[in-house]
């Protein structure tokens, strides 16, 4: 089967209320129908995910986007800076049809992005409407950046997946929501300093964290336990070292580049899960620019967070 006939049975899974695993450039994600209310319940059920969780809703385009939320000024300057790309908007709600009360977790917004992975842009596409697409993982585990680590997670329950690669970026979408003053809901590979390059100072998230996925307490972690800011790892971890002169197999990045890190990140993590159970060392990353995302993952990881 060619990529175009691959994508049309993939958009068939779709209306017929199916499951889909479906590459963006961010993570791997487990696509279905948001207006569909059994389909996403078909998801949260997969997934083993809370539904007090929302799920974000995926776009071909802008245009696809303003018939399900309303944007303002702020967000027609973001969507025109980052879109395609790895950038999720929390606006209020327009048609709450074509998102279902179930994937909104009964909130009066929506968490929209159009992805720019181009087998997710022509899926949408062809299915012409917004599908939810949360990691294709388990609930708590981290995400899956490979095709392989996305069937092993959700396969089961899917009609159709495509193999897009391993993704570029690795890391899921930033968070941004829009309702009043602008707050960094969940960091990302789209950082706090671009982003208030364009809409101006971002305020605190606490108030509206609920609103984005991805801020659990315990979330993206292995089954091993995780130690962070370690010089030097104990016999038997597997050690995520970072920077020059890091040893062992799962080196973030030698050279030191955020962006390399982030790619790795969660394929370093199953891979030292698979093979060192008992621990898990991560070496200091620096907090600034992509870092804050990094950080993040990594302390959700330990169950540092909450």
């Amino acid at each position: 089967m060619d990529g175009k006939a691959e994508v049309a049975a993939a958009a068939e899974a779709l209306r017929a209320g199916g499951l889909v695993l479906m590459p963006t450039e961010t993570v791997y994600g487990l696509a279905a129908d948001a207006g569909n209310a059994r389909a996403v319940a078909a998801v949260y059920e997969a997934k083993g995910r809370p539904s007090f969780n929302p799920l974000i809703a995926h776009v071909s385009d802008l245009a696809m986007a303003r018939r399900i939320v309303r944007f303002d000024a702020r967000a027609e300057a973001l969507a025109a800076r980052f879109w395609p790309g790895p950038l999720t908007l929390v606006l209020p709600v327009a048609d709450d049809e074509a998102v279902c009360d179930l994937a909104r977790a009964g909130l009066d917004s929506v968490a929209v992005r159009a992805p720019a992975h181009p087998l997710a842009q022509a899926l949408i596409a062809r299915f012409g409407g917004p599908v939810v697409a949360p990691s294709a993982n388990r609930s708590g585990r981290p995400s899956p950046t490979t095709f392989a680590d996305a069937v092993e997670e959700t396969g089961p329950a899917t009609l159709a997946a495509l193999d897009g690669g391993p993704c570029k970026i690795g890391l899921e979408s930033t968070v941004v929501a829009l309702l009043d003053a602008p707050r960094l809901l969940r960091p990302g590979s789209v950082t706090r300093a671009e982003i208030e390059a364009v809409i101006g100072p971002l305020a605190d998230a606490e108030d509206d964290a609920k609103r984005s996925p991805g801020r659990l307490a315990r979330h993206y972690a292995p089954n091993a336990p995780v130690r962070l800011e370690v010089t030097e790892p104990r016999p038997g971890e597997a050690w995520l070292a970072f920077g020059p002169g890091g040893s062992g197999p799962w080196n973030l990045s030698p050279s030191g580049d955020l962006r390399e890190a982030a790619a790795n990140l969660f394929a370093y993590l199953r891979g030292a899960d698979r093979t060192s159970p008992s621990g898990i060392a991560v070496a200091p990353i620096p907090h600034e620019g992509l870092g804050e995302a990094i950080n993040d993952r990594l302390k959700r990881a330990a169950g540092f967070v909450g």
